[in-house]
């Protein structure tokens, strides 16, 4: 079988590549090796798929520390605004919330995994090859020593071998995140095979770990309008105000999601949470005062119920260390001003980030030097393009990950498809 452009993925940056190439009236073949196109889309943001976010561009561009600049051109070709623009037309109505993410009004991503499904099966340009893995990728070697991609060789599911031809060939294969959705890092043994170095993957948007002995009594506890600060070896390197989860290895949720792109390991780390951002000291030390003189007969361990959620206290409590079973009215201005320092600053040390596996988003990747930004071509191999998690750029939470392989899936596809 030949065709005009092969595009190994079904995910969002394959699935926008295809309808990319296809619009401009190429034969396009979308080999997928689940049995469902966009698998680890539908249950993005738990379930509700956060598409973009709803902000100017240098806010974009802000919210991209894994190589911005690398992905200025994509962006400028298709934006946040633009991916909006591109679902409402295919008939995806959206909705913009806290922080500029956009989500679709139904609040399920298989609606959104569906509209581009329902946009490639429209599609006579589109072939789809269903339970099918590229198994390697087929290259040429001119007489002075460049390369060129010739095609794929695939497996169906009955372990079929057969080999489609292309010159243009898409490399969407994802990260190493969720990989029992299709991402296990074969993108990058195809880029190796022409030369391509790998920035090592790693855990982007994770939880962080904690051996802290408290962690696991409070698993589950969730942590609304606290602020945080990631601290590396007493240097404060990230901030953050919004929720947080504990879970029972470490912490998560979105400011720590988001902090995690900062982690580096082999540092000593801790987290400074904020309990009460929205008081100074003296103010939190007045609201004390206020507290306490109602509780002024009541024991220490049972007067913090108007302050913190109930499974906190003990952790808290033991904390200050303070005497848990002594009275309100006999703790002096040291022991009092202890409970705020500490409300203003809860210690959580950080041991390491959870496994990529795990993560929400692969860091790492192919290396964006090797890469033509203008057109996601591989510099070492001619027709060889590279979109979505595969390249080593990484965003924070809130829609602009997403946006990474809405906008990288789009250039490729464009820039495959011109002849």
């Amino acid at each position: 079988m030949i065709y005009d452009c092969i595009i190994i993925g079904g995910g969002p940056a394959g699935m926008l590549a295809s309808l990319r190439a296809a619009k401009t009236g190429c034969k396009v073949a979308v080999i997928e090796r689940n049995n469902i196109l966009g698998k680890k889309l539908r249950i993005t943001g738990k379930g509700r798929c956060n598409i973009t976010n709803d902000c100017d561009f240098d806010t974009l561009m802000a919210n991209i520390p894994g190589n911005p600049k690398f992905l200025f051109s994509s962006f400028r070709k298709f934006s946040n605004i633009d991916i909006i623009d591109f679902f409402n037309k295919l008939g995806l109505e959206t909705v913009v919330e806290r922080g500029g993410r956009v989500f679709p009004k139904s609040q399920k991503a298989g609606d959104v995994a569906g509209a581009l499904v329902n946009a490639l099966k429209k599609s006579k340009n589109i072939s789809l090859y269903m339970n099918t893995r590229v198994k390697d990728i087929l290259i040429k070697k001119s007489e002075d020593n460049k390369f060129s991609v010739e095609g794929v060789l695939v497996a169906n599911e009955d372990s079929n071998i057969q080999k489609l031809y292309s010159d243009k060939v898409i490399c969407a294969t994802g990260g190493l995140s969720y990989p029992l959705t299709g991402s296990t890092g074969d993108g990058y043994i195809f880029a190796e095979k022409v030369g391509h170095s790998i920035i090592t993957p790693r855990a982007s948007l994770a939880a962080l770990l904690s051996n802290d002995t408290f962690i696991k009594d409070l698993s589950g506890l969730s942590l609304r309008n606290i602020s945080i600060k990631l601290k590396s070896e007493n240097n404060i390197i990230y901030e953050d105000f919004g929720e947080l989860l504990f879970t029972g290895h470490g912490v998560s949720g979105p400011v720590i999601l988001s902090a995690s792109a900062y982690y580096k390991r082999g540092r000593e780390t801790v987290i400074s949470i904020d309990l009460k951002p929205a008081l100074s000291e003296a103010q939190l030390y007045e609201r004390l005062q206020r507290d306490f003189g109602c509780f002024d007969r009541k024991m220490y361990c049972n007067s913090l119920d108007k302050l913190l959620p109930k499974k906190l206290i003990p952790v808290f409590v033991e904390r200050t260390g303070i005497p848990p079973t002594k009275q309100v009215n006999q703790l002096n201005k040291e022991e009092r001003m202890k409970i705020v320092y500490l409300l203003k600053d809860f210690i959580v040390n950080i041991s390491d980030i959870d496994d990529v596996k795990n993560a929400i988003i692969t860091a790492g990747g192919v290396n964006i030097k090797e890469i033509n930004p203008k057109t996601m071509e591989s510099k070492l191999c001619s027709g060889l393009y590279f979109a979505g998690e595969v390249i080593d750029t990484d965003g924070y939470t809130g829609g602009f990950n997403l946006t990474i392989a809405f906008s990288t899936g789009y250039t490729a596809g464009e820039s495959a498809s011109a002849f």
